[in-house]
């Protein structure tokens, strides 16, 4: 997956851009680490083992590897993200959003396979199910702050797709996620953001067709 063939699909999505000096991090909230081992596949698969070198020094992070089940802070994974965005000369949104997709086809249906696959027959199905089976993984990673998601305004074709979470900044990488899973269930899927945090409301919400 060449991500940076899609930035003239996704920049008109962006109706207002966020910088990553803005995010203010919260030393007690961690991340465990598949997730950092998740945006070192994702550089490496695309652009090879230099550009992953070249991510990792900018960003000051010092481990050369990252176990799944380790803890890491927040911080560390913004730093990466960032690295990105700055070494590969992409937008961060961009950076964030294909992250989010690699996350469902590669390393969810890697390390979760038989919970993605029960989550439903169909996209529909899956995102109304989203709130369960996150409450599954967090058997599995029991210090994880979670996020959490709601589902109103269910249609035939679409829906609202309501994000909370302690973190800033992580908005498009849940776009992509429901991005990925347009591509799971081989659905074509139209991700608005009709409501955000950086607006003043409590929470992101999405508007979601297929």
């Amino acid at each position: 997956m060449k991500f940076v063939k899609r930035q003239k699909d996704l920049c008109y999505f962006f109706p207002k851009s966020f910088n990553l000096k803005n995010i203010k991090f919260q030393k007690l909230k961690i991340m465990y680490g598949i997730v950092n081992k998740a945006i070192q596949g994702l550089v490496k698969e695309n652009f090879g083992e230099d550009a992953w070198e070249k991510v990792k020094l900018k960003s000051g992070v010092a481990h050369n590897s990252f176990l799944s089940n380790e803890s890491y802070p927040d911080e560390e994974t913004f730093k990466l993200a960032g690295a990105a965005s700055e070494v590969l000369n992409l937008p961060l949104e961009q950076v964030l959003i294909a992250f989010g997709e690699y996350w469902v086809l590669k390393t969810g249906l890697e390390h979760y396979g038989s919970l993605m696959r029960s989550g439903g027959d169909n996209l529909k199905e899956f995102l109304v199910n989203l709130p369960n089976f996150h409450s599954r993984v967090m058997l599995i990673y029991r210090n994880i702050t979670p996020p959490e998601f709601r589902i109103s305004d269910i249609e035939n074709n679409s829906l609202q797709f309501h994000y909370y979470s302690q973190r800033q900044g992580l908005k498009y990488f849940v776009y992509g996620l429901i991005q990925g899973l347009g591509k799971m269930y081989k659905v074509s899927v139209k991700t608005t953001i009709i409501k955000s945090r950086e607006d003043g409301y409590d929470h992101d919400i999405f508007f979601v067709s297929w």
